[in-house]
């Protein structure tokens, strides 16, 4: 090859004893590009390769022509280029650095302009075979001409060629070269709007990046070249922010594309992670509310954001993802989240077997299910998957399968909670996570209420009432329907009664009891409509007194009489046909004959006795009268009648817990025009009372009552509650319920005109009337008397006086003489009159308020919370029973203000001082709640029994599917609105300080920059004319 006319082995043979014998100094007086070509062709292994090439590179450090130099350099870039092993490229790359380092003016000479021109258009090596490391070879060469003369030259060249090699769209290998190319030298970054468009078609080469095949190894090697690609992207977000926004317009125009015959890659998802999190919001507000994007492109886009979930390692992409979907929640695009929830959420719940995807995976999924709530068909998708994958995380048995199985099962019963009725299908998936944690009834509500897409705040609802959302409290309003104020206010409190709410959606004989189903049927949409407000037209026109006036304000508490006593007769009617029709086909057994007469629901809830004694002060005969009610009717004493306080000489007494004596404004009028009642009894000591007892906050004169703040341990100086009691302290001539409760329980002479016709002396005398609770209701129905008749005007009057309202109540019940060594073992209870009493603790749950100054008048609102019980305090040794649990001590179960279609939060403090802050708003009907004790009877195994079902009440499928087509329709409703709303917008002129085209010229100063908060928006209303 070097000497013409003899043999290739015979002239590597005489070179390579040449090189031995002469050295170095024959390498200087050779060309040694003709003798490292020889070298690198020869057949010896490679060790002695190694030795020749060695010494060649020795040789090339010594000075040299300028030709020698660049026919070394020509041939290193053709060993380098289109060298067929890894071994000829290396020793090109050794050479060309050495060059580089001891002949820079040579090497700055051969490295030009047109000669990287050529390699960048035309590329290097034989057609169809071009190399494949031009642009390594290129930032090989590089950093070896940075401080020459014509290092702006080529820095120059080389902005213009990675902008036209993007455009080519070249391979994912070749966009990681080109990314590893600017970030090692970042002056060759496009630069002004270049730089956008570069950004751009990156973003574009990347939606078209595949990985061809399934190997491990090759997968692995795509995800770097992506994450180099992505990365270049970063580096210019982070020097050149404005860059960002036209990049996420790319983005998107990308994935909402419907002509692509391609689908965007996945690695798109890579973009997203490096997005500055607190332009989110920005971008998402001016995406949903583009009227220039199509439902078809929106759904496209969102559907393809949710397949990122399948990229791995990607950081924030389920927050974007998430944030997407409330941003179309929030201008009631239903139908597009309808679509696309049901189109990917099983693709969404498979990633979950997959750790390294599992903790986005989740999030998507949580959120996707959270927010459908209008229909089960989203969750019931997932039914079959999932006990496979429940069976799969606890195999795998890791700290992330763990923690995921919990998140799963809870949200599973935030599920059944909600789409109830439904065993046959869930009975499997109950099975699979019967193990693990079930999350209380409070968590799942949380969750519900604050996931659903009509939860989510919309910007502009403030203008727009129709669009209002569901309050934030998770509870739903009842619409007005002229003066029905009283019946909405009734309705909560009952439904607010979680006992009887459960109870009523639990029940399945319908067909006997008309009155009943559609209180169940307004329960259940109360419980798990979309609406912030429904209406109660239904039950309102089947519940309705026919004796009140259409149109006009009723009395709530002689509604509520009505409605129990209604509820109670159809069930006791239903019961007996029922019953009749049992014996008639002689299937009735004695057994069932004695569960004919079993309680009704409404007596089981509300129903108590109470017994009535009237005691002939002559013959001392005593005759008495028990009696059923699901009420007690509260009359205030007269104004010369003494306030009855617990004293020393009180028996068992009503224990109240809170700010009960809040101090009356001084124009308020505190006589009282209520019909005279019970004059005070004297004398006789069998005529004792038996008190109700106040525990709360007394005067300072007042001597401390055993049972007092002190007695079970309230500080008040450590209880924040308390001590801003303290605060509002008022007179001591200001009533409680307890006082009103202890007048009604006092004995009454009956004199004059009021004698009693005693039987046993045949004529009329004078008697003692008292009255005396012997069975305590489930839920106690206090309404207090405030209405009554004015002779003198010939009208309805109302009584202004504020009444305190305990938080927890104890009532004194007598009990049998069987059960007293049992309950009062040192005879504690006992009254003088020798019967034996317990007290039966009630925690208030409802306080519905009257505002105004008639009963045919004013507005009706009220105040909720939901009392369940606790784990039961151990009592003292001196069966002293406690008050209250630590949670109501602490006042932490939430109130709520229930005021017609608004919903809101409240606290006890609202419900105590309203009267102070509003003389004519006083509480009117109270509904207490017993803590159900150690004691067993029928009614409490009742209620326990149908506590089991409180997470998940089963509601029948007709229900559940006539609540879903509403639901459906209410989402449809607010699309509609929400359409409207937005071409009406689009009419309107465009305000400068909100939208923005991103493509004005840059030097206008009255343009904000892209990431200030000022920066996004849209100028034209034209998609691609936003900055979104």
């Amino acid at each position: 090859m070097f000497i013409r006319g003899t043999r290739r082995g015979e002239t590597e043979e005489g070179k390579l004893c040449l090189m031995q014998a002469g050295g170095r100094s024959f390498l200087l007086e050779a060309k040694m590009d003709k003798i490292l070509e020889a070298v690198v062709m020869s057949s010896y292994p490679n060790n002695v390769k190694q030795g020749l090439v060695r010494r060649v590179i020795e040789a090339s450090k010594q000075p040299m022509d300028s030709e020698q130099c660049w026919s070394m350099l020509e041939l290193c870039t053709k060993l380098y280029l289109i060298g067929d092993t890894k071994y000829k490229r290396e020793i090109g790359k050794e050479v060309l650095e050495v060059y580089g380092h001891y002949h820079p003016e040579e090497f700055e000479e051969f490295f030009n302009v047109r000669f990287l021109l050529s390699l960048l258009q035309e590329g290097y090596g034989p057609l169809g075979k071009r190399s494949h490391y031009v642009l390594d070879y290129i930032q090989l060469g590089l950093q070896f001409v940075l401080e020459s003369p014509s290092a702006n030259s080529i820095f120059s060249l080389l902005r213009i060629e990675v902008l036209r090699k993007v455009c080519e769209r070249p391979s994912p290998k070749q966009c990681a070269k080109i990314s590893k190319l600017l970030t090692q030298h970042p002056q060759c970054i496009p630069t002004g709007k270049h730089q956008v468009l570069f950004c751009q078609q990156l973003i574009r080469c990347i939606g078209q990046f595949q990985c061809v095949s399934e190997g491990e190894d090759d997968i692995m090697e795509f995800l770097e070249q992506v994450n180099k690609v992505s990365g270049l992207l970063q580096r210019i977000w982070r020097t050149q922010t404005s860059a960002i926004l036209p990049s996420l317009k790319e983005l998107f125009t990308i994935i909402s594309s419907t002509e692509e015959q391609e689908v965007p890659s996945n690695a798109l998802a890579s973009v997203v992670q490096f997005v500055p999190l607190e332009l989110m919001d920005g971008v998402i507000r001016n995406l949903t509310n583009d009227d220039s994007i199509s439902d078809v492109q929106m759904m496209m886009a969102i559907g393809r954001m949710i397949d990122w979930v399948s990229w791995p390692l990607g950081k924030n992409i389920d927050k974007w993802i998430i944030a997407l979907l409330k941003g179309l929640a929030a201008v009631k695009k239903f139908s597009i989240l309808i679509e696309v929830t049901l189109s990917k959420i099983e693709k969404v719940f498979s990633k979950l077997l997959y750790p390294i995807l599992r903790e986005g995976a989740l999030s998507v999924l949580q959120y996707m299910l959270l927010s459908f709530q209008h229909s089960h068909e989203a969750f019931h998708l997932l039914l079959p998957h999932i006990p496979r994958l429940v069976a799969s995380l606890k195999k795998e048995d890791s700290n992330s399968a763990t923690s995921s199985l919990e998140q799963l099962a809870e949200l599973i019963h935030c599920m059944f909670f909600r789409f109830s009725g439904f065993p046959d299908l869930y009975e499997p998936v109950l099975d699979a996570i019967k193990t693990l944690p079930i999350p209380n009834e409070d968590r799942i509500k949380h969750l519900l209420g604050q996931n659903a897409w009509t939860s989510q705040k919309n910007e502009l609802a403030c203008f727009y009432p129709r669009l209002a959302s569901k309050s934030e409290t998770g509870k739903i309003g009842l619409i007005n329907l002229g003066n029905t104020c009283y019946m909405n206010s009734v309705i909560q409190s009952l439904f607010m009664a979680s006992d009887f709410r459960h109870a009523v959606l639990n029940l399945t004989e319908g067909n006997s009891q008309p009155l009943m189903t559609k209180l169940q049927s307004l329960f259940a949409f109360l419980e798990h409509s979309q609406r912030p407000a429904i209406s109660p037209e239904s039950f309102f026109s089947a519940s309705w007194p026919p004796w009140f006036t259409p149109g006009a304000q009723q009395d709530c508490s002689e509604y509520l009489k009505y409605l129990l006593d209604r509820l109670h007769e159809e069930e006791k009617t239903g019961k007996r046909i029922y019953y009749q029709q049992l014996k008639e086909s002689s299937l009735m057994s004695q057994a069932m004959e004695h569960q004919s007469i079993n309680k009704t629901l409404v007596e089981k809830m509300f129903g108590g006795k109470m017994m009535t004694k009237i005691r002939c002060l002559k013959c001392l005969n005593v005759s008495s009268r028990e009696e059923a009610f699901t009420d007690l009717s509260l009359a205030f004493p007269p104004s010369d009648r003494p306030i009855c306080r617990p004293g020393s000489t009180s028996a068992l007494q009503v224990e109240e817990i809170g700010p009960q004596f809040i101090e009356t404004p001084k124009n308020q009028p505190t006589g009282s025009p209520w019909v005279r009642r019970k004059p005070a009894v004297s004398g006789d000591p069998a005529a004792k009372p038996v008190l109700v007892e106040t525990l709360g906050f007394r005067e300072p004169r007042e001597a401390a009552h055993p049972l007092s703040n002190s007695a079970v341990g309230v500080d008040t100086t450590k209880d924040p509650h308390l001590a801003s009691a303290e605060q509002t302290r008022a007179p001591k001539e200001c009533q409680s319920a307890g006082d009103l409760i202890n007048y009604f329980l006092s004995p009454e002479r009956l004199t004059a005109e009021n004698q009693y016709h005693c039987e046993k002396c045949a004529s009329l005398q004078d008697a003692e009337k008292v009255a005396e609770l012997t069975e305590a209701p489930h839920y106690l129905i206090l309404t207090l008397l405030r209405f009554s008749f004015d002779p003198q005007t010939m009208k309805r009057r109302k009584i202004l006086d504020n009444v305190s309202i305990p938080v927890v109540l104890q009532l004194p019940v007598p009990i049998s003489s069987e059960a007293t060594e049992d309950v009062c073992p040192h005879g504690k209870g006992r009254s003088d009159m020798g019967s034996t009493f317990v007290s039966t603790v009630y925690d208030l749950c409802s306080v519905v308020v009257h505002s105004g100054i008639s009963s045919e008048s004013g507005h009706y609102y009220c105040y909720c919370r939901e009392c369940t019980d606790t784990v039961p305090h151990a009592q003292p040794r001196d069966g002293t029973p406690k008050p209250a649990s630590n949670k109501q001590l602490d006042f932490e179960i939430p109130w709520y203000l229930f005021n017609d279609t608004r919903v809101s939060f409240s606290s006890f403090e609202s419900v105590s001082n309203v009267t102070s802050f509003f003389p004519k708003d006083t509480a009117y009907v109270l509904f207490y709640r017993q803590q159900v004790g150690r004691t067993s009877s029928p009614i409490h195994e009742a209620v326990a029994e149908a506590r089991k079902l409180h997470s998940e009440p089963s509601l029948s499928k007709d229900l559940m599917e006539a609540i879903s087509k509403d639901n459906i329709l209410y989402l449809q409703e607010q699309e509609k609105e929400a359409r409207n709303r937005a071409a009406y917008i689009s009419t309107l002129p465009k305000s400068p300080l909100w939208w923005r085209d991103f493509e004005r010229d840059k030097d206008d100063d009255s343009s904000s920059g892209g990431c200030s908060p000022a920066g996004g928006g849209g100028g034209s209303g034209s998609f691609h004319g936003l900055v979104f």
